[in-house]
């Protein structure tokens, strides 16, 4: 809550700075603030403590001393598992009671904020805003206050007018009243003063009168009394889909669908009106021709072809421009729509959330055996930043209705759903975090079944029994190495190791900087999108040539110490090319026990 609080503080305080708030208000701001944050904190929260406490149980042999006694990860996950429910529970009263509280008094105090002018201050080099009607600029400030002025320029507005007509422009100036004075009190010296004075007759401005005064000495008084005079406990807002309840949200959204719908209904009515079918065959006697096959303007004559040609032209064009406009209105009316619709399923997607990222940490705690805030907090960040940017990409999506509402707001829970259902399984049957076994041996007997001829099934049915245990003749590495192949294969297995890492880096960024394309295109940034697209296929290139260097050097490294771990066939290349770090961090495995 306190990183998150002192983010909130850094993204408001340009509207909190400069502005002379007491610390009741600052007090305030916070204090409606801090709810609106439950929704990131809260995920963020339940997985970090699920992962750091069923680690720290892990670390510390808490599970194995539970499971000589009987007691399974499930059933000691139960009593945490009826507290989660019942937070998921309490969530949702909050987010549909007090977050719309929250959101609606921290709304209306950020905007209230905002009428409030900003200290008065004169900087120099810049023009600087005094009340509503002065503009003030000074090139330096020199004295112990920064009283004295030179080159002063200010522009004076008038009320109910646009524009600056009046201009005054002095050597030197001198600020002579008291800092927390509500009268600003300026001297001016040797400058001129300069007035359009436009009169309100047309005629009159057409004349461009001009008013040009000279003076040695000139004192103006600025009235700053009404400056700061803003109720800040004003609630003028209550509108915004972000303060509504469930409630109140569902009747916002039957309203909006059928507004929506009501635009629709009279654009298309506007649109045929417009083109005035049901008038067009007036001057045609069309019961004559039961049937005709050429051209329509024949059927009028040339006076009559002028003005329809002209006429068509002239309402496809209007017609156009009326669309046009039109879409701009139906696109704003549709994205507020599908907020309130996000709105809505945002205050059960979240409770729902807590359950299921309590138990994506709690069986990833118990497998990674690892507690504290190092390993832990590392994975939670991860996992958080996944599912909370999943989330972002796929809500900014579906603001424009290129992405369904209702799918977009449980689209990141959703995914995290198979991700707790994998790990609560791997942890209950006490497997490791990444073995795939029970997929691979299944399919591996499907294929022998298949391919009984296979000559790899039959490599692998010759086996040899050594020292009592049964291994595959494949497997066995030969006895006697020189130490000149040792040498080679040594040098080969670097080199190897090199090009591995540079082709296994090259992977990643281009699998990363793919999936970017596909997220900045959906987000509207086509630029930096194109941009991602032709790194990706940079990196591609780079990976696939140091694809064929590592290729090439475990080649050779295998056939210098007289493996039989080749595989020539050009499917489990290409396989090998698609899931090139599975076969990276597998190769790594055996390496530590091909050369002892």
């Amino acid at each position: 809550m306190l990183i998150f609080v002192l983010q909130a503080i850094w993204l408001y305080i340009k509207e909190l700075a400069g502005k002379d708030l007491d610390l009741i208000t600052v007090a305030k701001f916070l204090f409606y603030i801090t709810p609106t944050l439950i929704p990131l904190i809260l995920p963020l929260t339940i997985l970090l403590s699920s992962i750091m406490v069923f680690g720290n149980f892990a670390e510390n042999y808490e599970f194995a001393a539970m499971k000589s006694t009987g007691i399974s990860l499930q059933r000691a996950m139960s009593g945490l598992s009826v507290f989660i429910v019942g937070l998921a529970i309490t969530t949702f009263f909050f987010s549909n009671n007090v977050i719309p509280w929250a959101e609606y008094n921290s709304y209306n105090l950020r905007k209230n904020i905002a009428k409030v002018k900003p200290a008065m201050a004169i900087a120099e080099g810049q023009f600087n805003q005094i009340g509503d009607n002065f503009n003030i600029k000074v090139s330096k400030k020199t004295g112990d206050r920064g009283q004295y002025l030179e080159q002063v320029v200010i522009h004076q507005s008038e009320v109910n007018k646009i524009g600056n007509y009046t201009t005054i422009i002095a050597k030197n100036g001198e600020l002579v009243s008291e800092i927390d004075s509500n009268v600003l009190k300026l001297i001016l010296f040797d400058g001129y003063y300069y007035n359009d004075t436009p009169p309100k007759d047309i005629q009159e401005r057409r004349k461009e009168p001009f008013l040009k005064s000279e003076f040695e000495k000139y004192t103006m008084n600025i009235d700053l009394s009404k400056l700061n005079e803003v109720d800040l406990d004003d609630k003028a807002y209550d509108d915004k889909y972000t303060m509504l309840n469930i409630r109140d949200l569902s009747k916002t959204t039957d309203s909006l669908a059928q507004a929506r719908q009501t635009t629709y209904t009279d654009f298309s009515t506007t649109l045929y009106k417009r083109t005035n079918i049901e008038t067009l065959n007036l001057t045609v006697d069309t019961t004559k021709d039961l049937e005709f096959t050429g051209d329509v303007l024949d059927l009028f004559s040339a006076k009559r072809q002028v003005q329809l040609i002209e006429y068509a032209i002239n309402s496809i064009s209007s017609t156009t421009n009326i669309i046009t406009s039109k879409k701009a209105d139906l696109k704003a009316k549709t994205t507020t729509l599908n907020k309130h619709i996000i709105a809505f399923h945002e205050k059960f997607a979240l409770a729902f959330a807590c359950v299921i990222l309590f138990f994506v940490g709690a069986p990833l705690g118990a497998l990674i055996r690892k507690g504290g805030l190092g390993l832990p907090m590392i994975i939670a960040i991860v996992l958080f930043l996944s599912y909370h940017f999943i989330g972002i990409f796929a809500k900014n999506s579906a603001k424009d209705s290129s992405f369904s509402p209702v799918i977009a707001t449980w689209f990141s829970t959703l995914i995290m759903l198979p991700l707790s259902i994998y790990l609560t399984r791997r942890a209950t049957a006490d497997r490791g975090l990444f073995e795939f076994d029970h997929i691979t041996q299944p399919i591996k007997k499907w294929f022998q079944k298949k391919f009984p001829n296979n000559k790899l099934n039959k490599a692998e049915e010759e086996t040899e029994t050594l020292d009592g245990l049964k291994v595959t003749r494949t497997d066995i590495t030969p006895v006697a190495i020189s130490d000149k192949n040792r040498a080679i294969a040594s040098s080969t297995l670097l080199n190897y190791r090199v090009v591995s890492r540079i082709a296994l880096a090259a992977y990643s960024i281009a699998i990363v900087l793919f999936i970017s394309f596909f997220i900045l295109k959906n987000n509207k940034l086509p630029q930096i999108a194109i941009s991602a697209l032709y790194l990706s296929a940079i990196s591609a290139v780079v990976y696939a040539i140091h694809f064929l260097k590592a290729y090439i050097s475990y080649r050779a490294y295998t056939t210098t110490l007289h493996f039989n771990r080749h595989k020539k066939s050009p499917a489990i290349l290409l396989i090998g090319f698609i899931l090139f770090p599975i076969i990276y961090f597998n190769r790594r495995r055996k390496f530590k026990l091909d050369i002892a």
